[in-house]
């Protein structure tokens, strides 16, 4: 494998840990997740530097429905980024808190917390939509070669039960309510052990990039 891919393997891997982590905002620490989302930050700019050649092509050849989706969820992606880079920096009280910055707090507060959560489903589809191509990697990694009935079944049902559970993690933790600002204020249970949160978020991911990954094929039928 080239160490290109492994480079992007690697980078997805980190991002995913990062952002489960940024959604324990309160359960890790202010200070911690400063450094984590700084760190994100850094990981998304080289993961946009090391896939240039598909920014750099976005004006050419033909735009399918599937490319068309691809490059919407992208750049609502990217507009997520830099709307918690922003409100992040605004809202900094250890990173950032040499800028001094006073003004804004309440609406960077809101910006944040929205970019945050509809970032966490904006990346979620995206991987879903690179999920083909992120197990052809893999299949190269582990010398897997040729198709079979046994882990195609234990697959998509693992697939199954993660998005059901999803579903069941993001209705219990109204999710939908900081989707659409219906609540401006998250909700922790400081007595909550971290593993049954991320165990939530990793389930609300796979079910998002679930939804992801059926919809590029229902587009590229041939993937």
């Amino acid at each position: 494998m080239k160490p290109k891919t492994i480079g992007k393997i690697a980078i997805d891997f980190f991002l995913t840990v990062g952002l489960l982590l940024l959604m324990a905002y309160e359960l890790i620490g202010e200070a911690v997740h400063e450094w984590v989302g700084t760190g994100m930050l850094l990981l998304c700019t080289i993961h946009h530097i090391i896939n240039r050649n598909w920014i750099s092509h976005l004006q050419k050849g033909k735009y399918t429905a599937f490319r068309i989706l691809q490059t919407i969820v992208t750049a609502f992606a990217f507009l997520s980024i830099i709307g918690l880079m922003i409100s992040g920096i605004i809202l900094s009280r250890h990173v950032f808190d040499f800028l001094s910055i006073s003004d804004g707090q309440a609406f960077a507060r809101t910006l944040h917390m929205l970019c945050a959560y509809w970032g966490l489903v904006l990346m979620s589809v995206h991987m879903g939509l690179h999920l083909n191509t992120l197990m052809g990697a893999m299949r190269k990694v582990l010398y897997i070669s040729k198709p079979s009935l046994p882990r195609t079944i234990f697959l998509r049902t693992a697939g199954f039960l993660i998005a059901a559970y999803g579903m069941y993690a993001f209705y219990q933790r109204q999710i939908g309510s900081y989707l659409f600002l219906q609540n401006e204020f998250v909700f922790f249970d400081f007595n909550e052990p971290l593993i049954a949160f991320f165990t939530d978020f990793l389930a609300m991911m796979g079910l998002f990039a679930s939804i992801g990954y059926f919809v590029s094929k229902l587009l590229r039928p041939q993937s």
